[in-house]
């Protein structure tokens, strides 16, 4: 993971767990995570990635358990950590409807 300019400890959990986070194809698997649980195969389809640069984005969010994986046969399922990346979602989805009020970017996404 890419270390910013400030003196932030490399095991400084919030900037370890935050910085997997901070990646927009990670972001996209998540969102698409959100919806259903999926494999491979469909997480690219529906964001038009191939499937080895998403086998690599999904291996780091498997790290830190924000995404869980079952074998199903002979395809690996994804899908998000229910216990705790879900009520985190929910909570943010919720603070953006209630907090943000023009001023910051996410307002400029529909609700």
């Amino acid at each position: 993971m890419k270390r910013s300019s400030y003196n932030i400890p490399e095991d400084n959990k919030y900037y370890l767990f935050f910085g997997n986070l901070a990646n927009p194809l990670r972001i996209e698997i998540i969102t698409c995570l959100k919806e259903k649980d999926m494999n491979v195969g469909e997480i690219s389809k529906k964001i038009g990635v191939e499937q080895s640069k998403l086998s690599h984005a999904l291996s780091n969010l498997r790290e830190c358990n924000i995404v869980n994986v079952k074998q199903k046969g002979k395809e690996r399922v994804y899908s998000l950590n229910r216990k705790t990346i879900l009520p985190m979602l929910k909570i943010i989805d919720n603070h953006a409807q209630i907090n943000c009020k023009g001023n910051c970017a996410i307002c400029k996404i529909k609700h």
